[in-house]
């Protein structure tokens, strides 16, 4: 594997600068836990592109998770659940996705249910440019037949994760780790980026074979 160092800001840069460069609608996924910030690059990015002139929506997956009677039917604190039943897959494809799809209606719902309340949220939907670009941050977005044009991975090693991870979410750790397991997302990634350190993050640029 080849990693080449560079800052947060660098990298939302570069982002920014290949996302730019591709044409039409566009789908650009920030994959990590939540140690490593991912709303945030989401942000910077959308900042550098909404300056280069392109239209950008911004999506959380937090404004997208299944009521909590399913997404707590095998307790709060579950890991198999937190990987594969928390997101509400088809409500983020149906809403966001296929509509920005090359060719899809462009009327996407910036917000699905609120999480807190646990009742809709109650947004209207938004028409986005054909030449407009959804951000969407979350966890576990790789692996899972999501469609992008664009992927973003921050990644940690297992002891930076257990160290940055809030002590209350370490009941978690187990879905990471079947996360790193079956995904693989490091490499899944169009954009593979070591964060173990926040201010000195790495990108691959050579997998291994």
């Amino acid at each position: 594997m080849r990693f080449r160092p560079i800052s947060p800001a660098a990298l939302a840069d570069e982002v920014a600068a290949r996302a730019t460069a591709r044409e039409g609608r566009l789908r650009l996924f920030i994959d990590g836990a939540a140690p490593t910030a991912p709303a945030t690059l989401a942000d910077e990015i959308a900042q550098r592109l909404r300056v280069a002139g392109r239209p950008v929506m911004r999506v959380s997956t937090a404004d997208f998770l299944r009521p909590a009677s399913l997404r707590f039917e095998r307790g709060r604190t579950d890991p198999d659940a937190r990987y594969s039943d928390w997101l509400d897959v088809g409500g983020l494809r149906r809403e966001v996705l296929d509509p920005q799809a090359a060719g899809g209606s462009g009327r996407v719902l910036p917000r699905l249910w609120n999480a807190r309340t646990d009742r809709s949220a109650r947004a209207d939907y938004v028409e986005v440019p054909a030449d407009g670009v959804v951000i969407v941050d979350g966890e576990f977005l790789l692996g899972q037949g999501l469609p992008g044009e664009l992927t973003v991975h921050l990644w940690l090693s297992p002891g930076a994760l257990a160290r940055r991870l809030a002590a209350e979410e370490h009941w978690a750790l187990p879905a990471f780790a079947r996360y790193e397991r079956e995904a693989r997302p490091l490499y899944l990634a169009d954009v593979g980026v070591r964060a173990d350190d926040p201010l000195r993050l790495a990108v691959l640029d050579e997998a291994p074979r």
